[in-house]
């Protein structure tokens, strides 16, 4: 007689089953099949210009602008203040406004790569053959992929976005390691003033788009026609075999609005399809789970040291392993944060030097 299985037991199989059956699925699905090429007439006029709408330019502005500020925070505390103005210094991102900024940067990255560009532009000739792949990327950004060398505008998008997260995280490991550090000085062990005041404050500034500084949108909007230095020589950093590329959601949707500028139809009159292709889902899960442990964090830290430990871990690192997961390359266990978050303790209390043995007297 067989036995029955718990209540919980049936759930995590049926659980077990459903993430087999999306495994499934998705190793199901073929890449695209690469596009054919486009014979040009001779007498075919030149294309529209490469264009992007000043909305994607402003949204990838502000995302290098937190970049900048991230990276620049530091775990050189002097008092309870400047730890206040880097946690809101850290905090002052929107998860939603951010992903659309890194595609919106991503797009811009591609647009680098002359091949990649100038593949593209073949299509763009043909009014035809421009609205229908126009279409079709805006349908399905992974469709992006199948066009030529977009292996290597793949691996360029990932370079410069794993570069943009090595920086946050490198800043969020020497602030985290001064949490502990900073116990040496009075001061850190002081109940934070206003605690309640500080979380409103990091919820209200996650709240709040943030607007791109005028210098960012002139040289990002110079950069639609590839004089983006920076990248170009990250591009020749990159050796590895376009083959190897990942087209992870933000790699694929930023190539596909790279693409759409460099058909021409990335100009405002696309406005719709733009939108739709910064949205995206998996990695603002990710931006709010690191939200919400920073939230967690705050919620239950006193003494400044605990806050400066919320700010390294849950501000800067959590936020640049999200960075990661969008570029692709690393493993699931580097770019998951920690579901529930660590607060810093206290070291222990220097050991008193302990006393030599008295010696004997000898007669």
């Amino acid at each position: 007689m067989k036995s029955a299985k718990s209540p919980q037991t049936l759930r995590l199989l049926r659980l077990a089953a459903a993430v087999s059956a999306l495994a499934m699925a998705s190793c199901a699905t073929p890449p695209p099949p690469p596009l054919p090429p486009i014979v040009i007439p001779p007498a075919a006029p030149p294309p529209p210009p490469v264009a992007l709408a000043p909305s994607v330019i402003e949204a990838a502005g502000a995302y290098r602008a937190y970049i900048r500020r991230a990276a620049s925070i530091t775990g050189a505390f002097a008092d309870g203040a400047a730890v206040q103005r880097a946690v809101e210094e850290g905090s002052a991102y929107e998860p939603i406004q951010f992903l659309r900024g890194e595609i919106a940067y991503a797009a811009l990255v591609a647009l680098q790569n002359p091949q990649f560009v100038a593949a593209v532009r073949t299509y763009a000739v043909d009014p035809a053959s421009r609205a229908d792949l126009s279409a079709r990327l805006i349908a399905d950004p992974h469709y992006a992929s199948a066009l030529p060398s977009a292996g290597a505008a793949a691996l360029l998008v990932s370079a410069t976005l794993r570069a943009d997260a090595a920086k946050i995280r490198n800043a969020g490991e020497l602030v985290k390691q001064a949490a502990y550090d900073v116990q040496r000085q009075n001061w850190s062990k002081l109940e934070v003033s206003g605690r309640d005041q500080r979380l409103a404050n990091a919820k209200m500034l996650s709240a709040r788009p943030v607007a791109a500084a005028p210098e960012d949108v002139r040289l990002l909007a110079a950069s639609v026609n590839g004089s983006d230095t920076s990248a170009l020589s990250l591009a020749d950093a990159t050796t590895l075999d376009p083959a190897s590329a990942q087209f992870t959601a933000v790699v694929s949707r930023g190539l596909a609005i790279a693409a759409l500028a460099a058909l021409g139809e990335g100009g405002p009159s696309n406005e719709a399809g733009l939108q739709r292709l910064l949205d995206e889902q998996t990695n603002a899960f990710c931006l709010n789970l690191a939200k919400l442990n920073l939230y967690q964090c705050l919620s239950v830290a006193k003494p400044y040291y605990e806050d400066v430990f919320c700010l390294g871990q849950h501000i800067l690192i959590d936020t640049a392993q999200c960075v990661a997961k969008g570029a692709g390359g690393a493993t699931a266990a580097e770019l998951a944060p920690a579901y529930q978050p660590i607060v810093a303790k206290p070291a222990p209390p220097p050991k008193a030097p302990a006393r030599p043995a008295a010696r004997r007297r000898t007669r």
